[in-house]
């Protein structure tokens, strides 16, 4: 029996990656480096930011890398002061609320990132649990971030259904036992169903997604 919905924050409650991509262009570029949108896919996406300043910017201290990371996200916050939810995601949290779902937050994002878009998209009330960078000593990949959320919901994890749009989130999710949906708002199909994805959509309206969720009707939009 479903008792809760747990989703990924950048790419799947919004598609924030574009911001992501340029905050990162901008703050490296003194560095010398260029970042598009293959380096953002193949060595940014879905991943923590100390792994990420750790690849990219290897010759500096951790202290020095761990200040580039929350520069670099100040800089997302700036460019990122209005965001879009993907369509039907308030459809979702909506039909979620009336089944009296458990609603769960899982990013590798810092707090102030998570606080900035539920403000942004107005769903700051909606969720019961909210898992950040802060929280866990390891992020995704590894799957405590989603186990956590899981202890946190009081759900097991065959009773829950994630939303992730990048490899180590689905990777995440998959290794904690969830069935997850792969976003296609920065990956391709093969990729994420190649890293673990039940499937994969576009956004909250596809209708596969519906049939998995409840057998009965699709609520009015």
């Amino acid at each position: 029996m479903l008792k809760a919905l747990i989703f990924d924050m950048d790419g799947t409650l919004a598609d924030s990656d574009p911001f992501h991509l340029r905050a990162f262009a901008e703050f490296l570029a003194p560095f010398g480096l260029t970042v598009d949108e293959e380096v953002f896919r193949t060595s940014i996406s879905g991943k923590s930011n100390s792994l990420i300043f750790e690849k990219l910017l290897p010759d500096h201290s951790l202290e020095e890398r761990e200040r580039f990371a929350d520069e670099k996200e100040a800089t997302f916050r700036r460019l990122a002061a209005e965001m879009e939810p993907l369509a039907g995601l308030y459809e979702l949290l909506d039909w979620a609320d009336a089944q009296d779902l458990g609603l769960g937050i899982v990013t590798n994002a810092p707090r102030a990132n998570l606080d900035h878009t539920l403000t942004a998209l107005k769903i700051a009330s909606r969720f019961q649990v909210l898992v950040s960078a802060e929280d866990v000593a390891r992020g995704k990949p590894d799957p405590l971030p989603y186990v956590t959320a899981l202890e946190r919901l009081g759900v097991h994890a065959s009773e829950a259904v994630a939303f992730e749009d990048s490899v180590p989130g689905v990777q995440a999710a998959k290794a904690a036992g969830i069935p997850v949906f792969g976003v296609l708002t920065g990956q391709p199909a093969q990729v994420l169903t190649d890293a673990g994805a039940k499937a994969t959509l576009s956004d909250f309206r596809d209708a596969g997604l519906w049939d998995h969720l409840r057998p009965r009707r699709k609520p009015a939009a």
